[in-house]
């Protein structure tokens, strides 16, 4: 009866430990995309090229600048951190990496998450612009993360996806009429499109 009991304790350890090894690595995926109304050169120009100064077309970031010793425009290597709030207390630093400006494509990786709950080794963006034809574009952002506590990633896809959504449609909003977008005004902008 003693050996059973090990044995059958042994085993439930054995696939907890397999579980939790396994929710250890474990990363969530989003992907959105959008088609613009603009060439893929004024789409990347905004989201490649004027990496630092992604407060101009998200909802979410007060606002954003390049790191000390970082290059002050979008390139290999180039740094920000994105304010969620007025004071900074809530922030994101990115680093931007596998730049191709040929391909219109780059990494961000994330290397600091501050107070949020993303684990800044696993998480990771990828923007790529894709030529639809001269005057239209489609801007495709995936997302790759891992929360801590890593269960809570799964909780919190639906709300990156639509906050990624919003994104995309705040980056439209800016290339295509230069007017700056904000949590203030993007209300507006988000009923106008719906209302097309």
């Amino acid at each position: 009866m003693k050996t059973q009991f090990r044995f059958i304790t042994f085993l439930f350890l054995t696939v907890l430990s397999i579980q939790v090894i396994a929710q250890e690595k474990k990363t969530q995926h989003v992907e959105v995309s959008r088609i613009i109304n603009a060439p893929v050169e004024s789409v990347w120009k905004v989201v490649g090229e004027e990496f630092g100064e992604i407060h101009k077309s998200h909802p979410k970031i007060v606002s954003s600048d390049y790191l000390n010793d970082s290059p002050t425009h979008g390139c290999e290597g180039a740094e920000r951190v994105c304010n969620l709030n007025m004071d900074g207390s809530k922030y994101i630093k990115e680093k931007q990496v596998e730049f191709n400006p040929d391909q219109h494509s780059f990494k961000v990786q994330i290397t600091n998450s501050g107070t949020l709950p993303l684990d800044a080794e696993y998480s990771f963006a990828e923007y790529k612009v894709e030529k639809v034809d001269e005057n239209t574009s489609k801007l495709i952002f995936t997302f790759d993360y891992r929360t801590k506590p890593a269960f809570m990633g799964s909780l919190a896809k639906g709300k990156f996806k639509k906050q990624l959504s919003d994104y995309m449609l705040a980056v439209d909003h800016y290339v295509t009429t230069g007017e700056e977008v904000n949590a203030e005004n993007f209300k507006n902008i988000k009923k106008q499109q719906q209302s097309k």
